[in-house]
Order: structure tokens, then sequence, then C-alpha cells
């Protein structure tokens, strides 16, 4: 899955690399490291995208709604808030995450803003392992459906020319 997500990005004019198809770390942990890479390279004007695959992990803390590709977007929110050419999103190959209808979220340099306006705090949501509420507040829940297939978590991290 990786491979063809690559050569995709790579057609539509990306610098692409494989971080990893072994991706086994906690969710926050995967989604603010996407977020470094992504601030680390803001400052050049190239096209980038950055691709983990694997399964994170999720220790449960709260009693919110969401999944492991959730809680790795809504993670990177706070570390890309203003770059306004960075976005991150990370789904489920099965279509699904956690115990919700959706596969994945998606986050970009404008989500911070958007959920301080709703009066919703990134760091209680996440302590509570709430992520569905807020990325579905923010338009972020990437829903597919049951795709039939199980082969591995994906995770894109994409900065855009300024």
């Amino acid at each position: 899955m990786c491979i063809r997500d690559r050569n995709e990005a790579e057609e539509l004019g990306y610098e692409t690399v494989l971080l990893t198809d072994e991706l086994c770390c906690e969710a926050r942990e995967a989604g603010s490291m996407l977020a470094s890479i992504l601030k680390t390279y803001a400052r050049s004007e190239k096209r980038c995208c950055f691709i983990a695959g694997g399964e994170t992990v999720v220790h449960l803390t709260g009693t919110g709604k969401g999944g492991r590709n959730q809680e790795l977007a809504l993670a990177a929110a706070p570390g890309i808030a203003g770059i306004p050419n960075a976005c991150v999103f990370s789904v489920g190959s099965d279509g699904t995450d956690g115990p919700t209808d959706a596969a994945g979220g998606y986050v970009d340099g404008s989500t911070m803003e958007y959920l301080k306006k709703q009066n919703i705090d990134v760091f209680t949501v996440l302590r509570q392992n709430d992520a569905y509420t807020a990325l579905k507040a923010t338009d972020g829940l990437i829903i597919t459906g049951p795709t039939g297939t199980n082969v591995n978590d994906v995770a894109v991290a994409l900065l855009d020319e300024r």
C-alpha cells in the first residue's frame, strides 16, 4: 500500500520519503513526530510527502470516542498550527478506526485555530481519548466505510508549496 501511495505522491510533484512501514509507537507520539518533521521542512520551498505505515497504540486515559488514527492526526494539530501549507492524515486500510464509523482523521495548519473558536481544547480532548468529537467539529473525520482489506494503517504528512 505504501509503495503505491508513494508513487502517486511523486506523480503529483511531491518529494516523497517513506519513513517506515513498521510504525509501532503511541499514536500521540507519532502525530507529534510527523508535525515536527513538517515544521523542519516548512522553511523550504519543497513539496514534501512523508509516509509512515504500521500500527500505533493508544493507552486509554479517558472515556471519549475515537481510534488510533484519529488520535494520531489530532496530536499533530498543535505542531503544525499556523503552517498554512501543512496537513497530516492517518487512516486504517480496513476503513475502521476504533469503535467509530471513521477510518481516520485529517488536520491542517488551521485546525487548532478552528478548535479554539469552538472552545475545544485539544490537550483535554486527547487526555479524554475523544479525538472523534474534535475531528467531527472540524470536518476532519475520514469516513470510507469497510474496505474488505486489512493491510496496515498509513499516516501521511504533506507540505505543499507556499
